[in-house]
Order: C-alpha cells, then sequence, then structure tokens
C-alpha cells in the first residue's frame, strides 16, 4: 500500500490532481533525443530531422497529457541547440562553417572569429554567430519541431496556430 503521490504508473507520476511524466521517463526522452542528434550519426539532416519529428509527436502524444509546462521551453531551446552542434559538426571546415553562416546573416567578422575557433561543437552552438545564423525560424523551416507548440496544441486547441 502506498500513497497516490509515490505511485508511478506508464511513466506519469501522480502528484495531488496533476499528472506529470516521471523523472525516469523524461530521462529515457533525452537519452533518445541525444542519439537522434548525435554528432557521429553519418545521415542526412533531413532524415535526422524527420526521425527527431516522428519521435517528438509521438512523445508529444503520450506525455502530452502531462500538466507539467515548467520544462518545455527548456526542452525547446535544449533541442535548438543539439541541431545547431548537428549542423556545425556537419559543415566540418572553418572555411565552409564561415560561408555557410555568412549565407544565413552573419556578420563576416563575426562568422570568421566563430569559424576559426577551436572550441568544441556543443559550446559553439550557443555563440551569438550560430544563434543569428541558425535562428529560430531558419530551424523551423528546415523541419525541427517546437515541443512548445505541440504542448500548446494538445492543451489549448483553439487558439493553436
Amino acid at each position: 500500500m502506498a500513497s497516490i503521490n509515490e505511485i508511478t504508473f506508464l511513466g506519469l507520476v501522480f502528484k495531488g490532481t496533476r499528472i506529470r511524466w516521471s523523472d525516469k521517463a523524461f530521462a529515457k526522452f533525452k537519452q533518445r533525443v541525444k542519439e537522434l542528434t548525435g554528432r557521429s550519426w553519418g545521415v542526412s539532416m533531413g532524415y535526422r530531422l524527420a526521425k527527431l519529428t516522428e519521435y517528438l509527436r509521438g512523445w508529444m502524444g503520450y506525455f502530452g497529457i502531462s500538466e507539467y509546462y515548467t520544462p518545455i521551453p527548456e526542452i525547446d531551446h535544449w533541442l535548438r541547440r543539439r541541431i545547431r552542434m548537428c549542423y556545425w559538426k556537419r559543415w566540418r571546415y572553418c572555411r565552409t562553417k564561415v560561408r555557410e553562416l555568412t549565407k544565413l546573416g552573419t556578420h563576416l567578422r563575426t562568422a570568421i572569429s566563430v569559424g576559426m575557433s577551436r572550441k568544441g561543437p556543443w559550446r559553439l552552438s550557443r555563440t551569438l554567430a550560430t544563434q543569428t545564423g541558425m535562428a529560430n525560424q531558419w530551424l523551423k523551416d528546415q523541419g525541427l519541431l517546437s515541443v512548445k507548440d505541440l504542448w500548446v496544441k494538445i492543451h489549448y486547441p483553439a487558439t493553436a496556430r
């Protein structure tokens, strides 16, 4: 016999009258996203984004009943950073990084300073140059889903775009 606040059932935790996903289910989610956005997975970005979209839709379809909104914007930010890291790793050479960033609208001097950096892809995915070049709208146009938009569609279907 246990309190209802201590029970995890099918990846969901019941806290009073609220439903949340369990920590174990969230850890599995992050692990799977890390696999799909791994730097060394040698697939095209279109395939990677298609698989990620498929997984995100399925995960939100199941765990979307959760009323736990607090980590959703953080998940979105983390996903965008992971995808920026994948693009950065894919571009591989300094001249390619500079060329692609300038094509996307980053100033040449900023693109050169970041493109020539010896820092790792994860760290450089958070710089101003990569965030202005690979803006949120550009990532959305490439096919990246927003977890926040999926959550809003589930909880507020009339106001969703």
